[in-house]
């Protein structure tokens, strides 16, 4: 089962063996991570997606479990499954495997945003993470976010959609839209995750 879940990654046993170490080091030296062990980790404490971070963690879509909810713990091989979503790009990949893979990452990203597993972005879910977004401005107030939130969505909705009728109703992003809206954009090499170097965890108090 590890063996098939590492090969199509092409993790190198350097790799494996790093985020084994990390691994252990997050579950305290047990054999599965729960929620509560992130709270060690110093990186993601001001990290405004904190909570939508983890939760992706334990998102059965991520882990290729079900369609929806979530887990209570997960083991190795689920964290190197999670973990495959930031691998980063290789020399040797051809189109369709640079395609898959931008797929793949956006696929994570999509589930994210998208929390309760509808298939689409929704406006309240997007103004949720326009808010966790900028919580740390003291600038703006709640009716600037639902402004910038709306106003993001209405142009999603012109890319995916292209003119609308004035009584028609943008019901949400959907995963295709996702792709559209991101397209051109490179997250390939953006999306990583600085919280498994491996620095010491401050201990949990």
């Amino acid at each position: 089962m590890l063996l098939g879940l590492l090969k199509p990654i092409n993790v190198t046993s350097d790799q494996i063996e790093h985020l084994h170490r990390r691994f252990k080091q997050l579950s305290g030296d047990q054999t599965t991570i729960r929620k509560e062990n992130f709270d060690r980790i110093p990186d993601l404490e001001f990290n405004p997606l904190r909570a939508k971070i983890v939760q992706a963690f334990f998102d059965k879509r991520n882990l290729q479990k079900a369609s929806e909810g979530l887990v209570d713990e997960i083991n190795f091989e689920d964290f190197l499954t999670i973990m495959s979503n930031f691998r980063p790009i290789e020399m040797h990949m051809d189109e369709g495997q640079l395609d898959s893979f931008r797929k793949q990452k956006l696929k994570f990203l999509f589930h994210m945003y998208d929390s309760d597993s509808d298939g689409k972005i929704t406006l309240q879910e997007y103004r949720k993470v326009v808010q966790e977004l900028l919580s740390g401005n003291p600038h703006l107030d709640k009716e600037s976010v639902r402004s910038i939130a709306d106003g993001a969505m209405m142009e999603a909705a012109s890319i995916c959609v292209g003119q609308m009728e004035p009584d028609q109703v943008y019901e949400g992003i959907t995963f295709e839209d996702f792709l559209k809206i991101w397209e051109g954009i490179d997250i390939e090499t953006k999306m990583h995750v600085r919280f498994l170097t491996m620095e010491p965890i401050a201990p949990c108090h």
